[in-house]
C-alpha cells in the first residue's frame, strides 16, 4: 500500500480504537462474525504498526492477505456506521427533532395561480408589460366603482388612475386622451420613449401613467355590454383563477316587448345576478356548467348590472355592465 492509503487507515483506525470500551467490544464481536474471522480490527493494527502483540506471537501475513483484511474492516466500520445511523438519524439544519413527512401534499392552494382570483384575466389585456398585482387588483376595483357612472370614458379613466399619480393631474388628462385617439404603440412614440423596460417599476412615470390608462381603458371595455336591435348579441370572457367564465347577453324583441337574456359557461359553482328596471333574477349552479337568466326590458337606453360571484374564490362579485339602445 502506498503512504497515503497507510496514514488514512492508520486515521480511521485510530478513531475507532479511541472509542470507549462497550463500543469496543462491539466491534471486537462483529469482527468474529465476518467470515468466521476472529479479530480482523486487531490483525489489521498489527498489520499498520509493523510491531507484534504485545503477549503474543509475531504475526506474518502471505501476499495477499492485506487486502482481504482491509475489505473485512472496511466492512465492519461500514456497518458500525450504519448502526449509529439508524440510532441517531442526521437532521436538516431546520430542524431540532425527527419529523416525519408525507409523500406528497394534496393542497390545492399550493398550485400556481394568483393569489387575487380575477388577476387572471390581465393576461388576455393588450399590454407590453404585465402591471404588478397590486396594480392590477387596484385598477379593476376603482373600474368596478365607476362602471355604472354616466361620466365620460376619458374622466372615468382620469379617476381610475389618479390614486397612483395625485400629483400630476394635468399630464394625467392629456395621456387619457392620447390612449383614447390611439393604440399604446403610437402613444410611446408620442412620448419618444421607443425602448419600453421589462419591468413595470422600471418605467419613468410618464409612462406608467399611459400604462395604467391602456390597462383601465381595456377594463372597462371588457365590463361593459353594449347592445342594440342592430346588435344584439355581446359575448365576454373573463379568465379566473379557477377557470374561464363565458358570458353571453342577448336583446330579444317581438313585438313590443323586449328581453334581456343571459346565458353563463361557469368555471366552478357559482351565482349570476342581473337587476335594473326595478327587477332582480338570480341563477345559481352547484358545479362548473350553464346557468342563465332573463328580464323584460322597459324603455330604451337602460343599464343592468350582472354580478358573478365564485364562493371558492371569497372575494368581492365582479360586476359587468349592460347598456341597450335602439
Amino acid at each position: 500500500m502506498n503512504s497515503d492509503s497507510e496514514s488514512l487507515q492508520h486515521q480511521l483506525l485510530s478513531w475507532v480504537l479511541a472509542d470507549n470500551a462497550e463500543t469496543h467490544k462491539h466491534l471486537s464481536v462483529e469482527c468474529e462474525e465476518v467470515d468466521g474471522v476472529e479479530n480482523p480490527l486487531k490483525e489489521a493494527t498489527a498489520a499498520n504498526s509493523g510491531e507484534p502483540e504485545l503477549g503474543g506471537t509475531p504475526q506474518t501475513f502471505q501476499l495477499g492477505e492485506i487486502p482481504t483484511v482491509q475489505e473485512r474492516f472496511q466492512a465492519v466500520l461500514k456497518r458500525r456506521l450504519q448502526i449509529q445511523i439508524q440510532s441517531h438519524p442526521p437532521l436538516f439544519p431546520w430542524e431540532t427533532q425527527l419529523t416525519d413527512y408525507p409523500d406528497y401534499v394534496d393542497e390545492p392552494s399550493l398550485a400556481l395561480v394568483p393569489s387575487w382570483g380575477w388577476m387572471a384575466q390581465q393576461s388576455k389585456l393588450n399590454l407590453p408589460i404585465t402591471l404588478p398585482e397590486r396594480v392590477f387588483q387596484q385598477l379593476l376595483e376603482k373600474c368596478q366603482e365607476l362602471l355604472t357612472s354616466s361620466l365620460p370614458l376619458g374622466a372615468k379613466l382620469v379617476q381610475v388612475v389618479e390614486d397612483f399619480f395625485p400629483n400630476d393631474t394635468q399630464t394625467l388628462n392629456d395621456l387619457a386622451g392620447l390612449v383614447l385617439r390611439s393604440t399604446y404603440r403610437s402613444s410611446v412614440d408620442t412620448l419618444t420613449t421607443p425602448n419600453i423596460q421589462s419591468d413595470y417599476s422600471e418605467l419613468l412615470e410618464r409612462q406608467q401613467m399611459a400604462l395604467s390608462l391602456l390597462a383601465a381603458k381595456q377594463l372597462l371595455e371588457n365590463l361593459t355590454l353594449p347592445l342594440s336591435l342592430t346588435k344584439p348579441v355581446v359575448e365576454r370572457e373573463w379568465l379566473t383563477s379557477l377557470g374561464t367564465l363565458t358570458l353571453k347577453v342577448e336583446y330579444q324583441s317581438q313585438n313590443q316587448l323586449r328581453k334581456l337574456c343571459v346565458q353563463g359557461e361557469l368555471p366552478a359553482k357559482g351565482t349570476v345576478k342581473l337587476y335594473g328596471n326595478n327587477t332582480q333574477v338570480m341563477a345559481q349552479s352547484l358545479s362548473a356548467g350553464s346557468v342563465s337568466v332573463e328580464i323584460y326590458c322597459g324603455r330604451s337606453n337602460e343599464t343592468y348590472t350582472l354580478e358573478v360571484e365564485f364562493p371558492e374564490m371569497e372575494q368581492q362579485p365582479l360586476l359587468f355592465v349592460i347598456s341597450t339602445t335602439m
